[in-house]
C-alpha cells in the first residue's frame, strides 16, 4: 500500500472546533506542488519523485494525488455550508441512485428541505452552488427561496458515478455483480466497475469543485448536493483520502459547515470543520446516520473554556471559567434526550467538571455508570 502526503497536517483543537492546517515546518508552495513524498508500508524510507513520474508509474492513484494537494490561497475569509438533498423516491425504495437523474423528492423530502431552510434562515448566503440532478436542485430551490441571485449548477457536484449499479435495488446488485458488489461494500476506495474507480474519480471531482467555490467572490456559500460528493468535499478539505469514504456520512438535508481563513504569503488557507452532519433534529439523536441504522454511538465532547486565556496553550490543569461552565451546561441540555450508558473522562479538572455537568442530567433520565480516567 502506498500513501501520498504532499504536506504535513496538524490537528489543532479549541473548545468548539477542529482546525486542520499545514504544519509550520512544511510550507507548501501556493501553487500545486511538483513533488510529493511517497511512503510505502513495505519500506520505512521515503523518496521523492515528480508528479509526472508518479502518474506514469501509479496511474491508478491519480485521483488521490489531486485530492491531497494543498488548496490555492484565498483573499478573504469564506464560509461554505454543505447540504444534502431531501429524501428522494429512490432513497425510499432503497434503489442505487448514483449520478442517475430519475428520482425526485418525496413529500417527506420536500418537508425536510423546508425544515433545513428554516434552520439556515439566519445565514446570509451570497451564492448557491447546486448539483444539476433534480433531487438536489429542488432542495436548493426550497432553501434558496426568493433570493434574486440565480443558482449556480455545477456538474462536478453530481452524485458519485456508479455506472452499471445505477437503478438497481441493493439485493439486485448483489445477485447480478457478486464479488464486485461485495468490494463496493467493504473496499469502496479500490472498487472498480466498467473500467472506472468511482470513489477515486469522486475525490478528484471534489478537488475541482473546491477550486471554483473558493475562487468565487462570495464570502458565504451554500452548496446543495449529495451524500457521497459532500463526503468527498469534507474529506478533501481536511486532507483525508478515499479510505474515509462512508466515514463522513451525511443524512438527508444534513448540514456540514467549513470555514476558510486566508493566510499570509500566499499560503493555503486554514480550514475549520465547524459542523458535521447537523440535522434539523438533535445532532446527536440516536437511530441512524446518513440513512444507515446505528447500534452503538460514541459522542466526543470537549471541555468548556478554562480560567486561563481561551486562546492560550492547552497545557496545564485548570478548572473552567464561567463561560466554560455555561458551555458545559448547554452541552448537557443538548444530550437531554439521549440515553447515556457510561461516561469516560480525562482526569483534567475542566474535563471532569464537564463530564459531571452531563452526568447530573443523565442520572435523572437513565441509569448511568460513570467511569473516570
Amino acid at each position: 500500500m502506498i500513501s501520498i502526503t504532499p504536506t504535513t497536517l496538524v490537528l489543532h483543537r479549541n473548545p468548539s472546533f477542529f482546525f486542520f492546517f499545514p504544519s509550520t515546518t512544511t510550507r507548501p508552495n501556493p501553487t500545486y506542488p511538483s513533488f510529493f513524498t511517497v511512503r510505502s508500508s513495505s519500506s520505512s524510507s521515503a523518496s521523492s519523485t515528480s508528479l509526472q513520474e508518479l502518474e506514469k508509474e501509479q496511474g491508478e492513484l491519480r485521483s488521490e494525488l489531486y485530492a491531497s494537494a494543498p488548496f490555492l490561497p484565498i483573499k478573504s475569509a469564506k464560509r461554505v455550508i454543505l447540504v444534502r438533498h431531501g429524501q428522494s423516491t429512490w432513497n425510499e425504495e432503497g434503489r442505487i441512485q448514483g449520478s442517475s437523474d430519475f428520482s425526485v423528492l418525496t413529500k417527506k423530502g420536500e418537508a425536510q428541505a423546508e425544515t433545513s431552510r428554516q434552520m439556515l434562515i439566519d445565514d446570509s448566503f451570497d451564492a448557491c452552488f447546486s448539483s444539476p440532478l433534480i433531487r438536489s436542485k429542488r432542495t436548493a430551490e426550497i432553501i434558496w427561496g426568493s433570493r434574486e441571485t440565480e443558482l449556480i449548477t455545477d456538474s462536478d457536484l453530481r452524485e458519485i458515478d456508479l455506472y452499471s449499479f445505477q437503478g438497481l435495488l441493493k439485493h439486485e446488485g448483489k445477485a447480478k455483480f457478486g464479488p464486485a458488489f461485495r468490494q463496493w461494500q467493504v473496499d469502496a476506495a479500490n472498487f472498480n466497475i466498467d473500467g472506472h474507480y468511482p470513489v477515486r474519480e469522486l475525490w478528484a471531482r471534489a478537488r475541482s469543485c473546491w477550486t471554483r467555490i473558493l475562487l468565487h467572490e462570495s464570502r458565504s456559500v451554500l452548496v446543495v448536493a449529495h451524500n457521497a460528493v459532500n463526503q468527498a468535499l469534507v474529506a478533501t478539505a481536511i486532507g483525508l483520502g478515499t479510505e474515509y469514504f462512508r466515514i463522513l456520512l451525511q443524512s438527508n438535508c444534513g448540514v456540514s459547515v467549513l470555514d476558510f481563513t486566508p493566510q499570509p504569503e500566499g499560503r493555503s488557507p486554514f480550514i475549520c470543520l465547524n459542523r458535521l452532519n447537523q440535522t434539523p433534529n438533535s445532532p446527536i439523536a440516536a437511530g441512524s446516520s446518513g440513512g444507515r441504522k446505528t447500534s452503538n454511538r460514541i459522542i466526543l465532547a470537549c471541555h468548556g473554556y478554562t480560567q486561563s486565556n481561551p486562546e492560550a496553550s492547552t497545557s496545564g490543569d485548570l478548572p473552567m471559567n464561567m463561560l466554560g461552565i455555561i458551555q458545559s451546561q448547554k452541552t448537557a441540555e443538548l444530550l437531554l434526550d439521549l440515553k447515556v450508558s457510561s461516561i469516560i473522562s480525562s482526569p483534567k479538572k475542566a474535563c471532569f467538571e464537564t463530564a459531571m455537568a452531563i452526568s447530573r442530567i443523565a442520572w435523572v433520565l437513565t441509569v448511568c455508570h460513570a467511569m473516570w480516567r
